[in-house]
């Protein structure tokens, strides 16, 4: 067991609140399984759940692009559970590229197998008007990345591309080669290392395009 200072990269999602919707409705168990008894001042509740694939923290998977493409539920798990590497463009404003050339400064960081987590600063305005205001990846930026071997990528922005841009091409470009990306990722800023263990697990259900995850990285403690 990987042990360390666990931190919560996911945002806490609130029914009703939610851009890309969440609704929970709450039901005592008799009311949906007459078979299941219940006293009369018994607290014994099941829910039902009205959930859109990408809200909150979620990766995406080829299927979201690629009618053939792997669901939510074929991800590999060894893309999924493993070494990452936080690259830091806290610097960058929204609408600003995030080229080639930010990236080689990382080069000798990134190694094959790695999550690559771009690090935007942009998570604190999850759920208010700012949402959506962030720097993206130019398509050659996504290429030379694939090019180093990883295994998935994340942001704590709400994506990767250009915003408004035609077919998403950054996600077709990953999606073709294999690579899912987690997209609004919540306390990069809290991580205190570049290099962490982390964990991402989506829904086991067959045909998602993609699935709200709880993400955790595991940092080694000095």
């Amino acid at each position: 067991m990987k042990k360390g200072r666990i931190v919560d990269l996911s945002h806490k999602l609130y029914s009703g609140k939610e851009e890309y919707g969440l609704e929970i409705k709450t039901f005592f168990t008799d009311e949906l399984y007459p078979q299941y008894k219940r006293g009369p001042s018994t607290w014994y509740i099941m829910q039902k759940l009205i959930i859109s694939s990408h809200v909150g923290t979620h990766i995406e998977a080829p299927y979201h692009h690629l009618k053939n493409g792997q669901d939510a539920s074929e991800i590999p798990l060894e893309k999924l559970v493993g070494e990452a590497v936080v690259l830091d463009f806290t610097e960058k404003r929204p609408n600003e590229a995030i080229d080639v050339k930010d990236l080689k400064k990382y080069e000798g960081k990134i190694k094959p197998g790695d999550i690559v987590l771009i690090k935007t600063g942009r998570g604190k305005f999850y759920r208010t008007k700012r949402a959506h205001e962030r720097p993206y990846l130019t398509n050659e930026a996504i290429k030379w990345l694939i090019k180093k071997k990883m295994n998935c990528i994340g942001i704590d922005a709400t994506g990767v591309e250009i915003k408004g841009a035609p077919n998403q091409p950054n996600h077709r470009i990953l999606f073709e080669n294999g690579i899912p990306l987690i997209e609004s990722m919540a306390n990069l800023t809290e991580l205190r290392k570049d290099r962490v263990f982390l964990v991402v697990l989506p829904l086991k259900i067959e045909k998602l395009d993609s699935s709200p995850v709880r993400v955790i990285a595991i940092e080694d403690v000095d």
